[in-house]
């Protein structure tokens, strides 16, 4: 696995992958790859504007929809108008940004990148046929899952610390559903993935201009590494017939920064089953959807 790329992607021809968030970085990468590989792909994104001239690149293969996961019926619009699809990739995610709400009153980085991709997710899996790809960080590491306070109604906002329970919150979902899929036959896969430090716009969009400067900093002294080796986790994730169900993938070199894919390791709390039964109970009951599984 140490030298996989994408060339290494099997023949897609004749599959349908969603990406979230495909209209730049990982996601764009991502699509690209994918489209390349004779797969058909919906490009899923808030901005339709922004996401046609990536599509209009890759050609005939893919289609933008338009899905903003920080509103719930915009999620519910999406999954209506989707058809069958074999893999679905939650790539899509805000980093560090200011206190503020999505439409349906949660915090907007829990709500956008936990919140959204799960009631996405429970939507499309009766169409979805392979595989669910789940995208989390390094971050994850510093991420509490504060039941009493999810959506910081009464806690002192800090954007680092609500970035960190948002993707923390991502992984626990992914390997929850694995552990659902296992549980019941279900031969599909709930995978998750993290791209190290990938140099993308979502790094420098955090609206801090000391955390901007010191993500340049290290894209300058090749901390970090391209969007398109950063998508390759999740690609690989998404393609290969020895991704396995349950599993986290992410860079193999230094700190998990950057390389070529492999099996990531995560912090103990990700995989504390109590916890990852309650954050998906409640995620239930704030977004209303349940899962047939």
């Amino acid at each position: 696995m140490s030298s996989w790329s994408t060339a290494d992607i099997p023949d897609q021809t004749g599959r349908t992958f969603v990406v979230t968030g495909a209209n730049s970085g990982l996601g764009a990468s991502a699509a690209r790859a994918l489209a390349a590989a004779g797969a058909d792909v919906v490009l899923a994104c808030r901005s339709v504007e922004k996401a046609r001239p990536i599509a209009e690149e890759i050609g005939a293969r893919a289609r933008v929809e338009q899905l903003d996961l920080a509103d719930l019926s915009s999620v519910r619009a999406f999954a209506d108008r989707i058809g069958s699809l074999d893999v679905l990739i939650n790539n899509a995610g805000i980093m560090a940004v200011p206190k503020s709400r999505t439409t349906d009153g949660f915090e907007a980085q829990f709500g956008t990148n936990h919140l959204g991709h799960f009631a996405l997710t429970g939507l499309l899996l009766p169409k979805i046929t392979a595989r669910v790809v789940t995208l989390s960080s390094v971050m994850h590491a510093t991420g509490v899952i504060h039941f009493d306070d999810l959506n910081y109604e009464r806690r002192r906002y800090e954007r680092w610390t609500a970035y960190g329970q948002s993707k923390l919150a991502n992984l626990m979902f992914a390997l929850e559903l694995a552990r659902r899929f296992a549980a019941v036959g279900d031969e599909r896969e709930s995978l998750a993935a993290h791209p190290g430090y990938a140099s993308t716009n979502l790094q420098f969009h955090t609206e801090n201009p000391l955390t901007n400067a010191l993500m340049k900093i290290g894209e300058v002294v090749k901390v970090g590494q391209p969007a398109d080796q950063g998508a390759l986790p999740e690609l690989y994730a998404a393609t290969s017939p020895d991704a396995e169900n349950g599993l986290f993938y992410g860079p193999d070199g230094f700190g998990g920064l950057r390389g070529a894919p492999t099996v990531s390791g995560y912090r103990p709390k990700a995989a504390d089953r109590a916890v990852a039964r309650a954050l998906w109970d409640e995620s239930e009951v704030l977004t209303g959807v349940t899962f047939p599984v």
